[in-house]
């Protein structure tokens, strides 16, 4: 079982060493890199990647790209803001040693994120399980704007233990950029794209549905401000995302 470890950048130069250094036990490191005015190529080939650089086409399309890149049938993908956890790279190891008919066809595997000094246990960010590590030839990756993942065909998926860490989030107003300016407004052309429509009364309940489903439903209490600040800013990715939604419906009038 030989693996390739993918990683896709953009201006990532103080993520990626970290990253690549926990894929380490992977057969090779490719990192396809959108062209990044950083020092992320240097670095990522001075962590042991190989590295392509590419225009950015979109996060699915070019995750598959590093897919049809690699060597090996196994691909284990990883974001930037990743790491490899320890009890992970153990469960790899362990299902390096079993014979390749007995294996899988995807393995999905929970993903732990840090966020405000903790790590997040509740608001529906764990255990964000994550299809990963997959043979490449029953493996895809799909998804238009945001939420990219990886549809296997005609296979099996199971759990593997261990945790991917999760360090997306650097404080308050970071999260608040996401949000504002890649989050939302993805999600609304997603959102427009598939024909889906808003209304003042969605735009108005959004968001308090949001942070109920997010502090209550999904138990975000249960990380004292961290969950609430989790939580808070779901309430504004949801009144937000509609909001440009609407936006774009009545662009779309205007043109007609």
């Amino acid at each position: 079982m030989k693996i390739s470890a993918t990683i896709i950048t953009f201006n990532e130069a103080a993520n990626i060493r970290e990253a690549c250094l926990s894929l380490l036990w992977a057969d090779e490191i490719i990192v396809v890199d959108s062209q990044s005015t950083d020092e992320t190529v240097k670095v990522a080939s001075e962590s042991g990647a190989r590295v392509i650089s590419r225009e950015w086409p979109g996060f699915a399309t070019q995750k598959q790209f590093a897919t049809d890149a690699a060597q090996h049938e196994w691909i284990f993908s990883l974001d930037a803001d990743e790491r490899v956890s320890d009890k992970l790279k153990t469960s790899i190891e362990l299902l390096r040693q079993q014979p390749d008919d007995q294996l899988a066809d995807g393995y999905l595997i929970a993903r732990r994120s840090f966020y405000q000094g903790r790590w997040i246990e509740g608001g529906g960010w764990y255990p964000d399980r994550q299809l990963r590590l997959f043979r490449k030839s029953r493996g895809r990756w799909e998804g238009q704007h945001i939420h990219e993942s990886v549809k296997i065909k005609d296979g099996r998926i199971e759990k593997l233990p261990g945790d991917i860490l999760h360090y997306s989030v650097r404080d308050a107003a970071h999260h608040h950029r996401m949000i504002g300016e890649r989050y939302a407004p993805l999600a609304a052309r997603q959102m427009f794209e598939a024909g889906r429509r808003t209304s003042a009364l969605k735009i108005a309940t959004a968001a308090p549905l949001a942070f109920l489903r997010s502090y209550v439903l999904k138990a975000g209490f249960r990380d004292g401000l961290a969950g609430l600040s989790i939580a808070s800013f779901a309430a504004h990715h949801a009144f937000l995302k509609h909001l440009m939604l609407s936006e774009m419906e009545k662009k779309e009038v205007s043109r007609q």
